[in-house]
């Protein structure tokens, strides 16, 4: 049987230039021509069975598709992929690779790991893989909720928005998704959150500002992802409307670049000539001191026309409605947990 060397040039294109052994005996070569270009040095084994024909890539992505191949039948449907953090970097939801590939595959399948790959295997592989992606992977939804296990409900919900907001996934996805496990770590606090994101909270920070500064306080409802035109389309994170109040959320944890200072300022004076006034809440305002952050927001809201109250939440010590400097929009000194 002559070699097929066209398919072969096909399938390592489509592949990073990677080859399984399976598929060049399917081929046409002889298990001696393959040993060849391995001992040869024309080929590198990266895996038991998966050898790169072209020696010196050695990107994560590839290393990735070589776990893949290792663990999967060899048939043309998709039988194994990749999961979790690893799944996440592809989809663009990490910025930084995993150390080690985290690989799905059927509860009916038995697979030999290799080195730097861990494996899983799962009942609902039909709902879980997107064959449509190569690599194959998890879909993001349930990537998503793969990888919101593995740390704070916060770190999870932020990872959440930040697939909406690149529109990788919508909100009612998610919300599937996560009744369809039946159970997840953070299941109570995504649940909420998912309908904040639905409703244009784009990070964690955002979604921390309505569950623990604006509803747990009694604050009006503000308006997510409010439209201006200031000379082109531009977003607000939040917006009282009534009381022409824009508050922005800024949850970048690092220090923000001078060129960020320079745009947010001309973007509040753009603001204030149309009457409206922005004020800017951090990640330590709404994660730390969401209380105080409440008090704060309630007392720029009554001076520009709103005869509610703001109520204590139930954390102990909420800065809301302590002593007289409160109903005067102004901190007792001391009184600043919260």
């Amino acid at each position: 049987m002559a070699t097929d060397w066209h398919r072969l040039r096909v399938l390592a294109d489509q592949q990073r230039d990677l080859l399984t052994r399976r598929q060049c005996l399917a081929a046409g070569m002889s298990a001696h021509a393959v040993e060849w270009r391995v001992t040869s040095g024309r080929w590198v084994a990266v895996q038991h069975g998966v050898y790169l024909t072209r020696p010196g890539r050695d990107d994560w992505v590839t290393r990735a598709t070589a776990a893949l191949l290792r663990c999967s039948s060899g048939e043309p449907v998709a039988d194994a992929a990749l999961r979790g953090r690893s799944a996440a970097f592809l989809w663009g939801l990490v910025a930084v690779a995993p150390p080690a590939v985290e690989v799905v595959v059927p509860q009916r399948r038995q697979v030999r790991t290799g080195a730097g790959i861990r494996v899983r295997r799962s009942m609902r592989w039909d709902d879980l893989v997107d064959e449509r992606a190569w690599p194959w992977r998890t879909t993001v939804a349930a990537t998503v909720l793969d990888v919101g296990t593995s740390g704070s409900a916060i770190d999870a919900v932020a990872l959440a928005a930040r697939a909406v907001q690149k529109e990788l996934v919508s909100a009612a996805e998610l919300r599937r998704e996560l009744r369809a496990r039946g159970g997840h770590r953070h299941s109570a606090v995504m649940g909420l959150a998912l309908a904040d994101v639905a409703a244009g909270a784009q990070s964690g920070a955002e979604l921390l500002y309505l569950r623990d500064v604006e509803r747990a306080h009694g604050l009006p409802r503000s308006v997510s992802q409010s439209p201006s035109d200031l000379g082109r389309r531009r977003w607000h994170d939040h917006e009282y409307t009534a009381y022409r109040l824009v508050v922005e959320v800024d949850g970048r944890l690092g220090h923000e670049q001078w060129s960020d200072r320079v745009r947010d300022g001309r973007r509040d004076r753009l603001l204030l000539g149309q009457g409206r006034t922005t004020t800017r809440v951090f990640w330590n305002d709404v994660a730390v001191t969401p209380c105080q952050t409440a008090h704060d927001i309630a007392a720029i809201l009554g001076a520009r026309g709103w005869s509610g109250t703001a109520r204590p939440c139930r954390r102990h010590g909420c800065a809301v409605g302590v002593g007289p400097w409160a109903a005067r929009g102004w901190t007792e000194p001391g009184s600043l947990s919260g």
